[in-house]
């Protein structure tokens, strides 16, 4: 029979540790019911012990997800093993994620513990999540640069106390995909009780070898990748998920195993998440990028128009491209609009919420001929945002003429007080952005701008980007509508609602 490759989530673990990439709790609870939907084995739904809001949304996921089993993430410490098991308690299927540094550098300088103290440690920690579960899984962080002999004792000491899954990152993305394929299979070749756990690999892509490194990795024995959606995270990012599960679908012929992955939701996902993190996907990304079944070259044209595989690895709608259009529009009912949600797995929180969004439904039905489902959860996040918002964009005026300064006038409400301004500036949403200033003088520096269209057509909603950085908090915001100067506006005060909001997480790697 032929051997399945879990696929391990941790988009809104990793993922979220992006510089500006926070999600809400319900946030997360969205994008876990797309991986569920999707197939993903196991989603890693956060760190617990960061924060309360960390608890509340790994617990939330754990509550909401039925198939798949969920994961938290803790340190080998004690308070972070109980807080993780009190999070995953009295839910569905769950996994506790340890791990502690064992590299040289780490255990030296970081960690300041001798090499047997690090085992005893691990040891400890395997013992304190059976507690709560014996679906443990346990990393040795920085394994690319620990010593081989240290990997194969501190490994098979953690398997005896437990631990069904063995991780093995290459924390800094520093090994190359021969060297990272000789060593999962060395520790699964010297280690006595290997076959007795899974191996698994968690790849950054600092180098850009995240997911050949994975693949490396399969080849030598390794039977669950950790990555994520449009390869988000840390730095440079992880292991793609898209990348991963469609290179060993499409080669069948060359890997001995295969994920159970529903590849249809794969783009869907992608463009949940993008909207959701405010992180754009590039044009020409594989898989999940606006032209990756694009072709310009009149040889290229000419040969898939005789026949597809000629240049064409993939089928398009295989991996969910064209299957996103929403059969409903101004004259659908409310009912309609509520089972369709339903089936996106969206579940607002209250029936005025509903109500809300159905209102603001009509709206874009008016403005656009086809409502897709993306422009769905666009209306979603925005509405979530609103309840939460101390600033609100009433109403935006501008004035924009070819060899005129451009001008803008807006009125907001700051807790329920209106304010309004005026400004011109080199652009219209120059204007709006200094405008906005005038009234709130937020003190932040604009790191990144940008504009793309949630589905296709000159009448498609435009959701735009915007990255605030204020002293060493960096925040992202989103907003989106038909009018992209609208959609800016939305999005700076979506940045500066995010920089009032408390955030006092810790860091997992601190």
């Amino acid at each position: 029979m032929q051997e399945q490759l879990i696929i391990f989530d941790t988009t809104l673990r990793d993922g979220e540790q992006s510089p500006g990439a926070s999600m809400t709790k319900e946030e997360k609870v969205r994008i876990a019911w797309q991986l569920e939907r999707m197939g993903v084995d196991v989603i890693e739904a956060g760190f617990p012990a960061a924060s309360n809001g960390d608890f509340e949304a790994v617990r939330a996921v754990a509550e909401s997800v039925k198939e798949s089993v969920v994961c938290g993430l803790a340190r080998a410490i004690e308070s972070d093993i109980r807080r993780a098991g009190e999070a995953l308690k009295n839910t569905g299927p769950a996994r506790i994620h340890t791990f502690i540094a064992t590299s040289p550098i780490h255990m030296k300088n970081k960690l300041r513990m001798s090499p047997q103290q690090v085992i005893d440690q691990a040891v400890k920690a395997i013992n304190w999540a059976s507690q709560y579960t014996d679906d443990i899984e346990f990393s040795p962080e920085d394994a690319g640069r620990s010593e081989i002999d240290f990997l194969c004792k501190i490994l098979e000491k953690v398997i005896d106390a437990g631990a069904k899954t063995l991780n093995i990152p290459d924390t800094v993305g520093y090994t190359m995909p021969e060297q990272f394929g000789k060593l999962i299979h060395t520790l699964r070749e010297r280690i006595p009780n290997s076959d007795k756990a899974v191996f698994s690999v968690h790849c950054h892509n600092d180098l850009g070898l995240a997911v050949a490194n994975s693949l490396s990795a399969v080849i030598n024995g390794a039977r669950q990748i950790e990555c994520t959606i449009n390869g988000l995270g840390e730095r440079a990012g992880n292991a793609s998920l898209e990348e991963v599960v469609m290179a060993v679908r499409t080669r069948q012929d060359y890997f001995t195993c295969d994920t159970k992955i529903d590849t249809k939701h794969i783009v869907p996902a992608s463009k949940l998440v993008s909207g959701i993190t405010g992180f754009p996907v590039q044009p020409n990304k594989a898989i999940v990028g606006a032209n990756a079944f694009a072709h310009e070259s009149g040889i290229h044209q000419d040969g898939v128009l005789k026949h597809r595989e000629t240049y064409e690895i993939m089928r398009a709608e295989d991996v969910g491209w064209g299957a996103n259009k929403l059969l409903l529009g101004k004259h659908s009912g409310r009912n309609a609009f509520r089972s369709r949600l339903k089936e996106l797995g969206i579940e607002l929180e209250s029936e005025e919420m509903l109500n809300n969004t159905f209102m603001r439904f009509k709206e874009l039905a008016d403005k656009k001929h086809e409502i897709f489902d993306e422009d769905l959860h666009a209306l979603v996040s925005d509405e979530v945002l609103i309840l939460q918002e101390r600033y609100r964009l009433l109403s935006l005026t501008i004035h924009c003429e070819t060899g005129e300064i451009p001008y803008a006038r807006l009125v907001i409400s700051d807790d329920g007080n209106e304010m309004q301004a005026e400004s011109d500036g080199s652009g219209p949403v120059d204007a709006t952005f200094r405008a906005i200033e005038k009234l709130l003088t937020s003190g932040t520096q604009l790191q990144l701008f940008s504009v793309n269209n949630i589905t296709s057509g000159t009448d498609a909603q435009g959701e735009v980007t915007v990255r605030l950085q204020k002293s060493d908090r960096i925040v992202n915001g989103h907003g989106a509508d038909t009018d992209i100067v609208v959609a800016s506006a939305k999005a700076y005060l979506s940045a500066l609602n995010k920089l009032h909001t408390k955030l006092e997480r810790a860091h997992p790697q601190v």
